[in-house]
C-alpha cells in the first residue's frame, strides 16, 4: 500500500520489485479518483488531486522502473476520458493523458505491449455504483458493465493482441457519442469550395466525429453529361470515376496546399442512380489521420432515398475510398508509346455493347500488343461537366480509358460484361484530359484477378496509373456476332 502522489515512496516500491525479479510481467494502474463538479464549481486543489492521482501517480510509477524491463503495461482510462463528459474535465483529461502516455510507448518503450482501456462504468462494484451515479448513467443513456464481462477484458486483449492500443470497452454510450453541436463546431462557410479544384461541390455542412469533414453535392442528369451518358437500362448512374473525383474534391477542402498523390482502397459497393432522371443530392464524406508525412482521408459516399411505407429515408453506401494527400504531387514519370496491333477492334463494335454516350465513348479502338491490351482514347470528346465548366482534377475519363480497355479483354475472354468493384491504388500523375487527345491506355492482366494500367501520351509521358483494378459480371452472356470483332483483336499475340 502507498501513495501513488509519494515519489520516494514509488521508487522504494519499484526498487524492491526490481531487486526480487529483475523484470515486470504486467504493470497495472488502476488508480483513481472521482469527483464530479462543474469546472466553474470545481476548486483548484480538487481538480489537481483527481488529475495527480491518475497522471502524477502513473509516471511516479515509470520514473521508478526506471530502465526495467516492462513486458507489458496496461492503464485503466474511461469513455469520459475517450469522449469528454461535463462535470469531470480532470478526470477525462487525466485519463486521456495515460492513453497518450500508452500510444508513446512505440518509440519510447518499443519492447512493452501497452494498452489503455477506455472502461464505461462498471455496474456491479467500483466507485459508479455509489449514490445516484447509476440513476444518471441511466438517463443519460449510458449502459453500465457487468463485473462478468469485464474482468475478463485485460487478459483477453494482453494474449490476443501484439500491439499498443487503446480499446472502448462498454454497451451504449449514450449522450458521450452525441454531437455537441450539429455541424462539429464547424463554421461551414469557412471551408468555401474552389472553382478549380472543387468544380462540383455545392455546400460543406460540417465536420462531426462521427462521419467527419461532410459535403452535399446535388446533381441532375439533365444538366451532367457524364450522368446523362452514363446509363444502365436507361437509368442515369454515376460513374465510378466521378465518385473517386468527389472523393478527391472533398478530401482537398482543408488542404489547400496539399496534392492529390493518391486514391486508394476504392470498392464501388452499390450503384448511386437517379430515378426518372430526376435530381438528387449524395452526401461524401472524409475523415482525416496522418500516415508518415501524407494525410489520409478515408471517404464514404452515400445517398438517402424516400421509400415508399417507410417513415425514415433509406440510407445506403455507394462507395467507400481513401485519398492520399501530399506536400508535393506524383513524381513525373514516362515509358515506351505501345506497340500497334495487326488487328483493331473499333468504336462502332465497342459501342454496339457498351453502354456509354458521346462523353463517356471514350475508346476510339482497342488491340492487344507486347502481351497487353491497348485503348486509344477518342480525340475531341464532348465535354462531360456542365455547360462546359471547369475540369474534373483526376482525369476521371482516363481512368474510364482503363476500365473500359480491360472490359474489351474481359468480354473477348469469357463473353460477359463486368461493372467495376474495386480499385487499389489509381496515381493521377498528370491526370489533364484536356490534353490527353494522344492518350493510350496500356492495360495488362495479373496473374491472379484483375488488372493493372497505366495511361500515356503520345510522347510516352505517364498521364494516370492504375492498380488492382477488378470487376464484377453482369449476369447473362453476350450474342456471338456482338463478341466476335473483340475476340478478333484480343486474341492476337
Amino acid at each position: 500500500s502507498v501513495d501513488l502522489l509519494d515519489a520516494d515512496a514509488m521508487t522504494a516500491v519499484t526498487d524492491h520489485i526490481r531487486e526480487a525479479s529483475g523484470r515486470v510481467d504486467v504493470l497495472l494502474h488502476a488508480g483513481g479518483l472521482e469527483i464530479s463538479r462543474l469546472l466553474p464549481d470545481k476548486e483548484p486543489a480538487e481538480f489537481d488531486l483527481v488529475f495527480d492521482v491518475k497522471a502524477d501517480g502513473w509516471f511516479n510509477l515509470l520514473h521508478g522502473l526506471s530502465d526495467t524491463e516492462v513486458r507489458s503495461a496496461v492503464v485503466f482510462s474511461s469513455i469520459a476520458g475517450r469522449f469528454g463528459n461535463g462535470g469531470q474535465t480532470d478526470y477525462s483529461a487525466a485519463n486521456d493523458l495515460l492513453c497518450k502516455s500508452i500510444s508513446s510507448f512505440a518509440t519510447t518503450r518499443p519492447d512493452t505491449i501497452g494498452l489503455a482501456i477506455d472502461w464505461t462504468a462498471w455496474g456491479d462494484i467500483g466507485m459508479a455504483t455509489r449514490g445516484s451515479i447509476p440513476t444518471v448513467m441511466k438517463a443519460a443513456g449510458i449502459d453500465m458493465l457487468p463485473a462478468a464481462a469485464g474482468i475478463p477484458v485485460v487478459r483477453r486483449e494482453l494474449t490476443g493482441e501484439a500491439e499498443t492500443l487503446e480499446v472502448v470497452v462498454g454497451l451504449r454510450l449514450g449522450m458521450l457519442t452525441d454531437e455537441w453541436h450539429p455541424a462539429g463546431g464547424l463554421a461551414p462557410e469557412a471551408l468555401s469550395p474552389s472553382a478549380d479544384r472543387q468544380p462540383l461541390v455545392a455546400e460543406v455542412t460540417g465536420m462531426t466525429l462521427a462521419e467527419g469533414l461532410t459535403v452535399a453535392i446535388s446533381l441532375d442528369p439533365t444538366e451532367h453529361p457524364f450522368l446523362d451518358d452514363h446509363r444502365i437500362d436507361g437509368t442515369p448512374v454515376l460513374p465510378g470515376v466521378m465518385g473517386m473525383e468527389l472523393f478527391a474534391e472533398t478530401a482537398t477542402l482543408p488542404f489547400a496546399e496539399r496534392h492529390v498523390a493518391a486514391i486508394e482502397d476504392v470498392d464501388f459497393l452499390a450503384p448511386f442512380k437517379f430515378f426518372r432522371d430526376e435530381p438528387r443530392t449524395l452526401q461524401v464524406s472524409a475523415r482525416y489521420r496522418a500516415d508518415g508525412d501524407d494525410i489520409v482521408a478515408d471517404c464514404v459516399l452515400a445517398g438517402e432515398r424516400a421509400i415508399a411505407g417507410q417513415d425514415e429515408p433509406q440510407r445506403t453506401v455507394h462507395f467507400t475510398g481513401r485519398v492520399r494527400l501530399a506536400t508535393s504531387p506524383p513524381a513525373a514519370a514516362s515509358t515506351d508509346p505501345p506497340g500497334s496491333g495487326e488487328v483493331v477492334v473499333a468504336a462502332d463494335d465497342i459501342y454496339g455493347i457498351y453502354f456509354h454516350g458521346p462523353a463517356y465513348q471514350v475508346l476510339a479502338e482497342a488491340w492487344r500488343a507486347d502481351g497487353a491490351v491497348v485503348g486509344r482514347m477518342t480525340p475531341d470528346l464532348p465535354p462531360a461537366e456542365r455547360d462546359g465548366g471547369t475540369a474534373p482534377t483526376t482525369g476521371p475519363r482516363l481512368t474510364e480509358l482503363c476500365f473500359q480497355t480491360a472490359g474489351v479483354w474481359e468480354i473477348a475472354t469469357t463473353g460477359v460484361m463486368a461493372l467495376p468493384t474495386h480499385i487499389d491504388r489509381v496515381v493521377p500523375v498528370a491526370a489533364d484530359e484536356a490534353s490527353a487527345g494522344s492518350a493510350h491506355a496500356v492495360v495488362r492482366p495479373r496473374d491472379g484477378a484483375g488488372v493493372d494500367a497505366v495511361v500515356v501520351d503520345g510522347e510516352g509521358t505517364v498521364l494516370l496509373q492504375l492498380e488492382g483494378y477488378r470487376t464484377i459480371p453482369l449476369p447473362g452472356q453476350l450474342e456471338d456476332q456482338q463478341v466476335a470483332p473483340l475476340r478478333a483483336a484480343m486474341m492476337e499475340s
